[in-house]
């Protein structure tokens, strides 16, 4: 699996952000929207469920959102699990912004989007969420589910919102830097638990055919 090296006992984290959407949803705001995987995307699954076919995972965990749960199903086709539904893992509630185009958010909130780009910790969407907010349901679950499989290796399948929050706790980042990070559709992060310290071992790996 993407070159990486034996876990031995350490309990692995395979973070995937959702494969390609359909073509109707680039250039949106896309949050609790439920868009789906458009037919690259679909492909795109099938690519990541062959790149992750080995080693075993002991389970793949899901956002609730179609284009999550789509790119979840072969995953874990290839390991003989059902893809489990966690609603905590759902992306980020961007309220009123949901659906509108970016430029379109620019042009007319043009306060919002300069501090969503250059301080985002310190937005919160009208009637949605914010970063605090995200962070606050997706880490306790994300503890919950490695001390649940403790020793084993497991997907999780989400957002690039959630990752986002994952990966900069675990490296310790700023909220402000998580758009220092990287998270492209069909993504791979993995982290290992040799112990209590994570070590992460891929970031944004993104499997090709």
């Amino acid at each position: 699996m993407l070159g990486l090296r034996e876990r031995g006992a350490a309990t692995r984290l395979v973070l995937v952000r959702h494969a390609e959407t359909e073509e109707a949803a680039r250039g949106l705001c896309v949050g609790r929207l439920d868009v789906p995987l458009g037919k690259p995307g679909r492909r795109q699954a099938e690519v990541l469920a062959d790149a992750l076919a080995d080693p075993p995972l002991a389970a793949v965990y899901t956002s609730p959102l179609s284009r999550a749960r789509d790119t979840a199903g072969p995953i874990g086709a290839a390991h003989g699990v059902e893809p489990v539904v966690v609603p905590e893992l759902v992306e980020l509630d961007f309220g009123e912004l949901e659906g509108l185009r970016f430029e379109r958010i620019e042009a007319e909130r043009p306060a919002l989007f300069r501090a969503w780009m250059e301080t985002p910790d310190e937005v919160r969407f009208p009637g949605g969420e914010s970063l605090a907010d995200l962070r606050a349901r997706v880490i306790p679950v994300l503890v919950a589910l490695r001390g649940r499989h403790d020793g084993q290796a497991i997907a999780v399948v989400a957002h690039a919102g959630v990752l986002r929050v994952v990966l900069a706790e675990i490296l310790g980042l700023a909220g402000d830097a998580v758009f220092r990070l990287d998270q492209s559709t069909g993504g791979v992060s993995v982290v290992d638990y040799p112990g209590a310290t994570p070590v992460v071992r891929v970031v944004n790996a993104v499997p090709r055919p």
